[in-house]
């Protein structure tokens, strides 16, 4: 009934396969946190790593992630570097917080 629902949602990408993929990537992390105890804590397991060997991971362990959306994704939360070049604003802002890379 829910995808039904949301085919008919204006406010989303009414796509069948794209619905089911959120629905099937919302439980895989719910079973991530289940068994690490966080969806960070899974990510920290594999950490350090390559973007290639995310990008295969994330592939591997859900749907419709693609290279971009994962790149942009690790670089977003500090696990791959890039978000931010020397020059810029925050640069010197983000490299005091938590984040792996600035």
């Amino acid at each position: 009934n829910d995808i039904d629902r949301l085919m008919l949602d204006p406010g989303i990408i009414r796509n069948k396969l794209k619905i089911l993929a959120a629905i099937h990537n919302a439980q895989v992390v719910m079973n991530l946190q289940n068994d690490f105890g966080s969806f960070k804590a899974w990510l920290e397991h594999f950490f350090p790593q390559p973007k290639q060997d995310w990008i295969l991971l994330f592939k591997k362990t859900f749907k419709f992630t693609g290279g971009e959306i994962v790149g942009e994704f690790l670089m977003s939360i500090g696990f791959l570097p890039g978000a931010h070049v020397e020059n810029c604003p925050i640069y010197k802002l983000a490299s005091k917080e938590t984040s792996r890379f600035v």
